[in-house]
């Protein structure tokens, strides 16, 4: 098989032309912005009421001071994941999985993203090709996760090629691919896309991102519904965020918004501890209490796992209800 071409060029080009954002003093926020900078794809700048500083979709996008404050308990590799890597970029944390970080670029910068503080090499197809030598040796290994920054920031060209060369290694058996573009730039996901991850012998399965209802607008939901028909399984993850969807309207709002499409309410999760998140974090308390009532008015179908991750852990860990 061929190396995979160099090639892992954006194949969409996003625009930050919007309104003054929340707390836009340049000399509180300069230091910040100059770590982990501001990038809101235009579909999602159409989706934001700029007149509402407390609106769910500009909450997770605006930077704010409280970012430079020191939170004990938060740090830059909250997940540990510097520490579970055979090969630079391939993570090895549970058992049957290893998930490829394929680029480090993003198509919207959430400010509580768990990797915002990632100084680790820039992945290139050279890096990616040592891991798939490492997996074709892993015979323990059935399903390659794609995840990044985001993955589909890759051209399709250069994710045909890898899929290729994944589908190869006989002991693989599906492709999962963790992904924010179906909600933030649907028009990502047209004919190519959908091509290379659904002609391989590899099942597909694609993991969306959504936090709140309001991401969910027609043209998302046809970007996901083209996924669904062409025979991909379609899983969300939603992050519980204190000003976001800490509420039981919110959370039911998008289960049942979820269900209604055919996309399987997967997880919530605690908030990963990421330094310049803490504003963000709802105590385990509140989530548990949420999640109860939660599964009080939906079906358990409709009722996402309450999780959180810890590094050394070998899964996701279930937050019980007897848990502090």
């Amino acid at each position: 098989m061929p190396p995979i071409a160099k090639e892992q060029a954006a194949p969409v080009q996003q625009k930050n032309n919007h309104p003054p954002l929340p707390h836009a003093d340049a000399s509180a926020l300069g230091q910040i912005l100059q770590r982990y900078p501001l990038r809101i794809p235009s579909h999602w700048q159409r989706r934001i009421d700029w007149h509402n500083p407390q609106d769910p979709l500009l909450r997770q996008v605006a930077p704010t001071p409280q970012e430079a404050e020191k939170v004990p308990g938060f740090c830059s590799d909250p997940l540990g994941e510097e520490q579970v890597q055979p090969i630079p970029g391939l993570l090895h944390k549970y058992a049957g999985r290893a998930l490829l970080l394929l680029t480090h670029s993003c198509p919207i910068h959430c400010r509580y993203c768990f990797r915002r503080h990632s100084n680790e090499a820039k992945p290139s197809p050279q890096s990616w090709q040592a891991a798939i030598d490492w997996i074709r040796q892993e015979s323990s290994v059935r399903e390659i996760i794609l995840s990044g920054g985001d993955p589909l920031m890759v051209s399709d060209r250069v994710l045909r090629e890898l899929t290729e060369q994944l589908a190869a290694i006989p002991h693989l058996q599906r492709l999962r691919l963790h992904s924010r573009m179906p909600v933030v730039t649907p028009k990502r996901i047209g004919n190519q896309m959908i091509q290379w991850l659904t002609g391989s012998r590899l099942a597909p399965i694609v993991v969306i991102h959504c936090n709140h209802v309001h991401e969910l607008d027609a043209a998302v939901l046809h970007a996901l519904r083209r996924l669904r028909q062409a025979g991909v399984l379609l899983l969300n993850q939603t992050v519980l965020l204190k000003g976001v969807n800490d509420s039981i309207e919110a959370l039911a709002q998008l289960c049942e918004m979820l269900i209604n499409h055919q996309i399987v309410p997967y997880y919530l999760h605690q908030l990963d501890p990421v330094a310049g998140a803490a504003h963000f974090q709802v105590p385990t308390v509140v989530a548990r209490q949420l999640w109860l009532q939660l599964q009080r008015r939906l079906p358990g179908y409709a009722v996402p796992r309450l999780v959180w991750e810890q590094p050394g852990y070998p899964s996701k860990r279930l937050i019980e209800l007897g848990e502090p």
